[in-house]
């Protein structure tokens, strides 16, 4: 497994005063760039709801869209090796890494997580490492220990929010295999209805 138990919350800090609109979209404020990576299309027509959404049979998950978008997003941090990883407490995960004493949780508004650390590179075996049965989604939160960037996916949206250096956001925006728009934090953003 090359996810690992964290000591401490401490890498979690700087996230640790987002507000519920801030964690479940965008992250923190300061980052030169946004974007949405878009794991399905945004909304139509007013009212309509995701399941009214018509994919092609061979519709790439949105742990593999995640994928790609990291190893974009690898090539700018110089800690692609020491990641930060939150994974939502609501899901069902079969396994998490061991640790010396309990897992070590971030609580922020209407949500906790449990902090995990390793390479991006550990995405590639999400899966096997938490366990048969999924469901296998994103992290909520993924960051490189120099915060060079944030990568935030959060249960409701149909997007990943995305906050780094105009740089990566160009090299997200560049690959056509990827649903990627730049967003502006502050504004509204497109959703389904419930």
């Amino acid at each position: 497994m090359q996810l690992r138990h964290v000591a401490g919350a401490g890498p979690a800090a700087w996230i640790s005063r987002l507000t519920f609109q801030e964690a479940t979209t965008f992250g923190p404020a300061g980052f030169e760039a946004y974007a949405r990576l878009r794991f399905i299309p945004d909304p139509i027509r007013p009212g309509q709801s995701e399941n009214q959404v018509e994919l092609p049979a061979r519709h790439t998950s949105d742990l593999d869209q995640a994928r790609r978008a990291f190893a974009h997003l690898a090539r700018h941090t110089t800690a692609a090796e020491r990641c930060y990883f939150c994974l939502w407490d609501g899901y069902p995960y079969e396994r998490l890494p061991a640790g010396p004493g309990p897992h070590v949780v971030v609580h922020l508004p209407d949500r906790d997580y449990w902090l995990m650390e390793g390479p991006l590179t550990a995405l590639q075996s999400w899966e096997t490492d938490l366990g048969a049965g999924g469901p296998w989604v994103p992290p909520a939160f993924v960051w490189p220990a120099d915060q060079a960037w944030i990568f935030v996916s959060d249960v409701d949206p149909h997007w990943a929010g995305i906050g780094a250096s105009r740089a990566a956001v160009t090299d997200l925006l560049d690959d056509p295999g990827l649903d990627v728009v730049v967003a502006d934090p502050h504004e509204p953003q497109p959703s389904y209805s419930c």
